[in-house]
């Protein structure tokens, strides 16, 4: 599909374009800030166990609050992937057929097992759910994960995911620099949040990023 600027670009005229070099930042960025989040409570836990041994407990919650704070941020990146409202029962066989034409044989599979498509873009190798999409850079094991919805809520599911589809073929500079960045940090911390049914699209998406790398 030829290239062709997302029109709500205009929406957001303060975002640079996203590129390679600005996700290594992000990924940078996320890291220093989990750092941030972390290290204090471990540094606390430590210290009440040297001072009091008596807090041991306390201390206990405290290394608890650094390993939960970056999991719930990997929670949150991992949403995006998610089932989102309504499922149409009535309409979704039909909005799953647009979407199945969308897509080649193995992709088409893959979908029918998992409920995501696995798209590779020039940033890298996409998963796309209902309300955004994962981008596996190559080579990393990091994932970036970016948060976007359509704007008609009625739409079912399959629907949800072909008009993100389509939006990322058209623009996929403009997608990611449309959608918010829930979550930027290892491939393992989103794929243990993922439903399991969706763990072999994970997978998949993963070993194509490596191999490309």
């Amino acid at each position: 599909m030829a290239s062709a600027a997302l029109p709500e670009l205009a929406a957001v005229p303060w975002r640079a374009p996203i590129d390679l070099e600005r996700l290594r930042r992000w990924g940078r960025l996320w890291t220093l800030w989990t750092v941030g989040w972390t290290i204090p409570f471990i540094v606390a836990g430590v210290a009440l166990t040297l001072v009091e041994p008596m807090a041991i407990p306390v201390a206990v919650a405290s290394f608890a609050h650094a390993w939960v704070v970056p999991e719930l941020h990997a929670f949150r990146g991992a949403s995006v992937l998610r089932q989102k409202g309504e499922r149409h029962a009535e309409a979704e066989p039909v909005a799953h057929g647009f979407l199945a034409d969308l897509l080649d044989h193995e992709p088409r599979d893959l979908q029918r097992q998992t409920g995501l498509v696995l798209e590779r873009g020039r940033l890298g190798q996409w998963l796309v759910g209902e309300a955004g999409g994962i981008l596996f850079l190559p080579g990393s094991r990091r994932v970036h994960c970016f948060c976007v919805g359509v704007t008609d809520k009625e739409l079912p599911p399959s629907d949800r995911i072909a008009h993100l589809l389509l939006a990322l073929r058209s623009d996929e500079i403009g997608f990611a620099t449309v959608a918010n960045h829930a979550f930027s940090g290892a491939s393992w911390r989103v794929r243990r949040r993922l439903p399991k049914p969706m763990r072999p699209a994970f997978d998949q998406a993963l070993a194509a990023a490596r191999s490309a790398g």
